[in-house]
């Protein structure tokens, strides 16, 4: 699995989380939800310390991270995260 994620994307975590230094974005598998890759799961988003990290990627000084325990969920897919301009929101892509 890959992480992918734009810098525009990784601006809005930062202003939506209230994130000024550098800090660790997880990932996560949760029941419920809409939009997600499994009917009944959602992908869940967390400041968070990593405990197993599966993979990860850093950008604007923001760590983001899968745990080994959450990979299960992408079915040998990668997620690209890019910036919907028109709904001013990160769009998640499972490729």
């Amino acid at each position: 699995m890959k992480l992918d994620i734009s810098n525009e994307a990784a601006i809005w975590y930062k202003e939506e989380l209230d994130i000024d230094g550098t800090e660790e974005i997880r990932f996560f598998v949760r029941y419920g939800g809409v939009g997600g890759k499994i009917p009944g799961f959602s992908l869940g988003v967390k400041k968070d310390h990593p405990q197993s990290v599966h993979t990860s990627k850093n950008v604007e000084n923001i760590t983001f991270y899968v745990e080994d325990a959450d990979v299960w969920y992408f079915e040998e897919s990668d997620l690209n995260i890019e910036f919907d301009e028109q709904r001013k929101e990160p769009l998640m892509k499972y490729v």
